[in-house]
């Protein structure tokens, strides 16, 4: 079987307070050659910020959810990323990775993750667990 050439689209949610640890997720994966879209890298001034996340979250291939402490505690978008991305993978099939937990830190998963295999950053190996489910997600 002929191996898919496509990149997967990776789209980013995170909370605000974590920034520079997600930007360096973000410049890792990049180098890793990985198709990541960043607000902070992606957006351009004057484009309504809502719109482009929303399109983007809605036309990647995978999305994955950086879990901190801090993400549960504040208001603020993530939340709303994190609603429709759960909406997006209510019309998957089953069997089709889109949400992938990613734990920045020792920290309790949102109940509307729980059902969902995670891998920890902070341990060792976590980083290439990750880019290997995000390769084999095309």
């Amino acid at each position: 079987m002929k191996r898919s050439t496509h990149k997967a689209n990776i789209f980013l949610i995170h909370a605000h307070s974590d920034r520079e640890t997600v930007h360096k997720l973000y410049l890792r994966l990049v180098r890793d050659r990985l198709n990541v879209w960043l607000d902070a890298e992606r957006l351009q001034p004057g484009q309504d910020w809502q719109s482009e996340i929303r399109n983007a979250l809605l036309q990647c291939d995978v999305a994955i959810v950086c879990l901190s402490n801090g993400f549960d505690k504040q208001q603020g978008y993530r939340h709303e990323e994190l609603k429709l991305a759960l909406e997006k993978a209510n019309f998957l099939p089953n069997d089709k990775v889109f949400i992938i937990p990613v734990r920045l830190e020792q920290c309790d998963m949102p109940e509307s993750l729980r059902h969902l295999h995670r891998v920890d950053l902070f341990k060792p190996g976590g980083y290439k667990k990750l880019v290997g489910a995000l390769r084999e997600e095309k």
